[in-house]
């Protein structure tokens, strides 16, 4: 019987669609603009595919918000190994919920957040010199750069209860505010065993070369009266520029008519932008294949029911991605967008893509 400590960050994600590009520092913030949690719901559901295929697994959790309740929820009797110090949970707690697995011997420390909880559980294993204790990333993150996650919940639970072997693996975080400014720094903050899988994502990749033609070929088909929202990164960038419009590099635009309606805007700010006809472009993820669920969560489902997707992407990209991949939170959402999908790779050229 395998024995497995959760942890879960319960406010990880809750920047996302509020537009603030991560939560660290900004919790009140990301409150104030009605922000809801998204991690509980993301270790329940990593903790029900745990308990369909390996019910009898030993579960050891943080007390309440910080995975008791998830477990709970899922149908397991966890060992409850600490409470978290005060109303609002911390990096301490984290790290804290560290130690007590590490003391009782877990075969997996299963945690639920983004890089800054990733880097939280591995400076914690470096301390304790048990950076041999494997770990699993749920991912409930605005940024899930690190290559320690699971691509999706579900296939998080299922790894947990069926594998068999690891491989070291790199942990990474960004600098919120420089990335709130659209610049991006990352840097590597651990190194840890992590459970070999299929369903395991890859590190970003960042890839240069032009797109000049990709774009011109994406703004020339934007038409009078459609509203357009441009996802984040350098390839969509181009396709502003293009439009001769100053969007922001790692924000979510929303463009009609010549003009910006929305910048760098929020969920509630897209949603109350969309017209009668809707396209959202968007570029994967480098190295990842994310489409959806990785550092644009302000597309939210209900933004993406009311708009035609739109791909777009460099051959280079597609030949190191390989398969696309969505991750909205919303099963029907998710459905809905997988299957063959074209997307645009040049002026003219298109290729068909599968999304997984």
């Amino acid at each position: 019987m395998r024995t497995v400590g959760v942890v879960v960050n319960p406010i990880a994600g809750m920047g996302g669609r509020v537009g603030l590009k991560g939560t660290d520092g900004k919790v009140a913030e990301a409150r104030e603009r009605g922000a809801e949690p998204r991690a509980p719901d993301r270790a329940r559901e990593a903790l029900s595919a745990l308990h369909d295929r390996a019910p009898g697994t030993e579960l050891l959790a943080y007390g309440g918000e910080m995975g008791e309740d998830a477990a709970r929820d899922a149908g397991f009797d966890p060992v409850v190994v600490g409470q978290p110090n005060g109303e609002e949970t911390t990096a301490a707690d984290t790290r804290a919920a560290v130690r007590e697995f590490v003391d009782r011997g877990v075969d997996l420390l299963l945690f639920v957040g983004g890089d800054g909880t990733a880097t939280d559980v591995a400076e914690a294993l470096a301390e304790l010199d048990a950076e041999d204790v494997p770990v699993l990333g749920v991912p409930a993150g605005v940024k899930v750069y690190s290559s320690v996650f699971a691509v999706t919940p579900e296939a998080a639970g299922r790894v947990a209860a069926t594998f068999d072997s690891t491989e070291r693996r790199e942990v990474s975080d960004i600098d919120e505010d420089a990335y709130r400014g659209g610049e991006v720094r990352t840097q590597l903050t651990g190194v840890v065993d992590v459970p070999v899988a299929d369903d395991l994502q890859s590190a970003k990749q960042v890839h240069a070369g032009s797109t000049a033609a990709l774009a011109e070929g994406a703004a020339a088909d934007v038409e009078p009266g459609v509203t357009y929202v441009l996802g984040p990164g350098g390839t969509v960038g181009t396709i502003a520029d293009e439009l001769g419009v100053d969007g922001s590099p790692l924000g979510v635009d929303v463009y009609r008519d010549g003009k910006l309606v929305v910048r760098d805007g929020s969920e509630r700010e897209i949603l109350d932008a969309l017209g009668e006809e809707n396209v959202i472009f968007v570029s994967p993820i480098g190295g990842q294949g994310f489409v959806f669920g990785r550092g644009n969560h302000q597309i939210s489902p209900a933004v993406i029911r009311r708009s035609e997707v739109r791909v777009v992407a460099s051959p280079r990209k597609l030949d190191e991605t390989g398969v696309l991949r969505v991750d909205t939170g919303d099963d029907e959402v998710d459905e809905s967008l997988r299957g063959w999908s074209k997307v645009r790779t040049g002026r003219f050229e298109e290729r068909m893509v599968k999304v997984v």
